[in-house]
């Protein structure tokens, strides 16, 4: 599978467009006044501690509090240390042989800095797990956001720090090393293990190490310059939250890489044959940061100087429609229908136009096989996430339910997000989980309907007609001096009063002995109308 990443800067925002051949796979959008945060590493103020969610909410500067949950926070026990005013100091090497010293101070921070060693901990009682024992109001604490705000929810937080590199991932508060399950092949699973072990007793680097599925078959000396990066990228971290006025409630310690190249550290690999990018200044950069940390890309990096614009060259824009529509036809006559809400997305399975040829079951077969492909990249390009129900046409044979099903694995396993699906239920209904960790594509590009407040319709002119009717009845039992009623609505109830419902409109005439009379209001949605008293 060929893959290309598009890179696409205006003044307003920077779009990284995934095509897997020449298909929209992906997308990703950061607008230059509404950066992410997911990656940052911020020195918060605790606002509220609630015992009974095992949760605080945490002032990080941001609009709303973020949420920092107890599970999210370090579980390893706690160090014995002589001096309760400061942590050990631990020596490391740097990259050209000479040494620094950095002391970090255990005064109001509560993370783990990697100079630890696990053999000098004591057992931490099981009441100090409880998230009241461990934080308190007022109290500054270093955390990374794991989950931008989503909605009328505030970002989510950890204490659990984690640096990405090109190839590794580095824990300073943890002590294990990990290899991504991507990488296949226990060979090849140990040789990294056994790297890794031994790097990091060479540099004395003190925390875990995760092999990122980049890593694979990597040389040993590009992880030890990977390791040395993220030390001194630690270092610095830990420098700066030394610098900080206590004064402030909160304070930006270190701020994840630029959308461009974010992308160039996390989405490219072997297979991915160019990387376009429309913009000089980008340009320069995305081939600087290459030839440092991903020098196999460096030459299939290419500047686009058309006047066209490079998404329009290759149909993203028109993906991008399509991505924001509820339906979603498929090439056999098929189609889906998704649905998003606050809970849950569902997606229904529809053999629409398509009629098949041997028969009914084989023509459902057919058509949930082709949309297990189509809900798979759907899922990726709208970067749907939390509990997805997915409503299959029901099938007779339960080979037929387990191909769809294995189709449906099959597909995910092209998905950087992690997914857990259940079987096929006798309705033909299949649950799985997709981890969400920004807005999808619609909570980032729309907003609720201001017409029907989100709902997706309108009530009816007939609907509105018959309110307005019961309406000029209540002002004519409570006010008794009105000679004439005016309703001001929209065109097509008016059309409808005038049409339609006029015999109705002569008979409360007749009952109520006053005049009705109407005026058209284009301002107004077809919901609204105002009743004016002469």
């Amino acid at each position: 599978m060929s893959e290309e990443l598009l890179i696409n800067i205006s003044p307003m925002e920077s779009r990284v467009a995934v095509l897997d051949n020449g298909i929209l796979g992906e997308i990703y959008i950061e607008r230059h006044h509404k950066l992410g945060l997911v990656g940052n590493i911020y020195l918060g103020t605790v606002v509220r501690v609630l015992p009974g969610m095992q949760a605080a909410f945490v002032d990080i500067g941001q609009s709303r509090t973020a949420f920092l949950h107890v599970n999210d926070m370090q579980r390893e026990p706690r160090p014995v240390v002589e001096n309760k005013n400061k942590t050990a100091t631990e020596t490391k090497k740097e990259t050209n042989d000479s040494r620094s010293t950095i002391e970090t101070s255990a005064d109001n921070l509560e993370v783990t800095p990697p100079v630890i060693s696990a053999k000098s901990t004591e057992v931490v009682p099981a009441s100090k797990t409880l998230i009241q024992h461990r934080l308190h109001e007022s109290q500054r604490i270093l955390v990374q956001v794991t989950k931008d705000q989503l909605g009328s929810k505030g970002a989510r937080l950890t204490t659990n720090i984690s640096l990405p590199s090109r190839y590794l991932v580095y824990l300073p508060s943890s002590d294990h090393i990990g290899i991504s399950q991507r990488i296949d092949g226990d060979e090849e699973r140990t040789r990294l293990k056994t790297e890794l072990s031994s790097l990091m007793q060479t540099v004395n680097l003190k925390g875990g190490l995760i092999a990122r599925t980049a890593a694979e078959r990597v040389p040993v000396d590009k992880l030890e310059e990977d390791i040395y990066y993220l030390l001194q990228l630690w270092r610095t971290i830990c420098a700066r939250r030394q610098e900080i006025n206590h004064n402030q409630s909160s304070e930006l310690i270190y701020q994840e890489l630029s959308l461009p190249l974010r992308s160039i550290r996390d989405l490219v690999h072997a297979d991915t044959e160019k990387v376009i990018v429309d913009n000089t200044q980008i340009y320069e950069q995305i081939r600087y940061f290459a030839k440092e940390f991903v020098p196999f890309i460096y030459d299939r990096i290419v500047h686009y100087t058309a006047e066209l614009s490079l998404f329009d060259v290759h149909r993203v824009e028109d993906d991008l429609r399509d991505a924001l529509k509820r339906r979603v036809d498929l090439k056999s006559g098929g189609y889906l229908i998704i649905d998003q809400t606050e809970a849950m997305t569902t997606i229904d399975v529809n053999t629409g136009s398509f009629v098949g040829g041997r028969s009914l079951e084989d023509t459902v077969y057919k058509t949930n096989l082709e949309a297990t492909h189509a809900i798979a990249r759907q899922l990726r390009l709208r970067n749907l996430g939390g509990i997805i129900i997915l409503d299959f046409i029901d099938m007779l044979e339960q080979q037929h339910k387990d191909d769809v099903l294995e189709s449906l694995q099959s597909q995910l396993t092209q998905d950087y997000a992690k997914t857990k699906i259940t079987q096929v239920s006798e309705l033909g209904l299949v649950e799985m989980t997709r981890k969400r960790t920004r807005e999808s594509l619609g909570q980032q590009l729309c907003e609720p309907c201001s017409t029907c407040q989100g709902r997706g319709f309108v009530k009816t002119a007939e609907t509105v007609c018959f309110e307005i009717f019961r309406e000029i009845m209540r002002c004519a039992r409570t006010y008794n001096s009105p000679k004439k009623f005016t309703v001001v609505a929209h065109a097509a109830v008016i059309d409808l009063l005038l049409t339609t419902e006029s015999d109705t409109v002569a008979d409360l005439e007749y009952l109520l002995g006053r005049v009705i009379t109407f005026d058209v209001e284009n301002l107004y949605t077809q919901e609204q109308y105002d009743i004016v008293l002469d």
